[in-house]
């Protein structure tokens, strides 16, 4: 791919986001009723290629009980308030309530209560006595310590997540997690990441890993980019990703799962995810909306409450409607944020795909005014597609 001069000394690629590209009609059709937007990771299979992102407020016990019920797979995450309280809902009220001069700060101060390895045993035996697949998330700091007593209640799903997850950790102040030989221990399926190039998704590929999470900041609630300076555009990072998956599965003959980590908000966000490569999208403001989501009506990143960089913001994302209606519909709005996996269906029905494996060879085109042609009247109104 050609490289874009910058400078004397530097050049790069260009990269696209999301709302950079279109996916191009076919020259066949379908019905809705005959598209298959389920897929598996496993032995576990799931009628929508949909996670819930391990965000205290995205996902609580009972919101992954009820994303589990709806054919989703909900995350939660074994750092977060549910494994440093008995109790949080107090506190997940107060957050919601906080001035945004202090959020931050307080948070903080919320998030000091140390993790009680006790608490993280008890939330993954409840994940599993409602017989949903019980998954939940640690960061790569803590996995060793702390996965054991989650394996033990009985957890299907290792999420090993971070701002930046590579293969290859180098640290003078302790023994790194080697991924490789960490994954294989045990015969769980463990899904890594972030990451948002073609190397680095292949070398997690390599560590044996189920899948990889792709996303380095497009987040709504990440400022890990403006902190940082790092990241990709999604669309250019999920297309990486799918191209390792492709190099991967010459080398070894075993496919792993690419998962749009981050930068979706609408049905239409979703589909072009997919179309760009993505199995499956884990989703945090989308499902913050919900009625039932523990942020009431707010939503930050798992870094917006680290003590010494915080690289996130609490955002108000309000509450729109329950998390079927957000998921499955019926939608009473034109914006495309409700009825999710209706939306993914009919994009894939309209472009005469089946499955999810199909609508990944989908044609994409980069188009810029895709979002402002032909919309002078929702752009001077605020309506449709203007509420992006």
């Amino acid at each position: 791919m050609a490289e874009i001069e910058i400078g004397m000394g530097k050049s790069g690629r260009r990269a696209y986001g999301l709302d950079d590209i279109a996916i191009v009609p076919s020259r066949r059709t379908r019905d809705p009723e005959d598209v298959d937007i389920s897929w598996q990771i496993d032995a576990y299979e799931f009628e929508l290629p949909v996670l819930g992102a391990a965000m205290d407020g995205v996902i609580s016990p009972r919101t992954a009980v009820e994303l589990g019920n709806l054919g989703g797979l909900g995350v939660l995450n074994l750092e977060g308030l549910w494994t440093r309280y008995e109790d949080p809902e107090a506190l997940l009220e107060e957050i919601s309530t906080l001035d945004t001069a202090v959020a931050t700060a307080r948070m903080q101060e919320i998030y000091k209560e140390p993790v009680k390895e006790e608490l993280i045993g008890r939330r993954v035996t409840e994940l599993r006595e409602s017989g949903i697949t019980a998954a939940a998330s640690l960061t790569p700091q803590k996995v060793e310590r702390w996965h054991g007593v989650a394996l033990e209640a009985g957890l299907d799903i290792l999420v090993i997540q971070g701002t930046v997850v590579s293969a290859e950790h180098v640290s003078s102040s302790g023994e790194p997690l080697n991924l490789k030989e960490f994954i294989a221990r045990y015969d769980i399926p463990v899904v890594v990441g972030g990451c948002a190039s073609y190397s680095t998704a292949l070398h997690l590929m390599r560590t044996g890993a189920a899948g990889v999470l792709v996303g380095v900041g497009p987040g709504n609630a990440c400022t890990s980019r403006g902190v940082l300076g790092i990241g990709v555009p999604q669309a250019t990072a999920i297309a990486d990703a799918a191209g390792a998956r492709s190099r991967h599965l010459e080398e070894t003959g075993r496919y792993v799962h690419v998962i749009a980590d981050g930068g979706m908000r609408t049905g239409g966000d979703i589909a072009k995810a997919i179309a760009c490569g993505a199995d499956a999208v884990m989703l945090g403001s989308p499902l913050a909306r919900a009625s039932e989501a523990p942020g009431r009506g707010y939503h930050w990143g798992m870094a917006t409450f680290h003590a010494d960089l915080p690289r996130g913001a609490r955002v108000s994302v309000e509450q729109i409607g329950s998390l079927r209606e957000i998921l499955l519909g019926p939608a009473i709005e034109n914006d495309g944020t409700r009825n999710l996996a209706g939306a993914l269906r009919t994009s894939m029905a309209t472009t005469g795909h089946a499955t999810i494996k199909e609508f990944q060879r989908a044609e994409v085109m980069v188009a810029p005014s895709l979002q402002t042609e032909g919309k002078f009247y929702q752009q001077q109104q605020g309506i449709g597609m203007a509420k992006r």
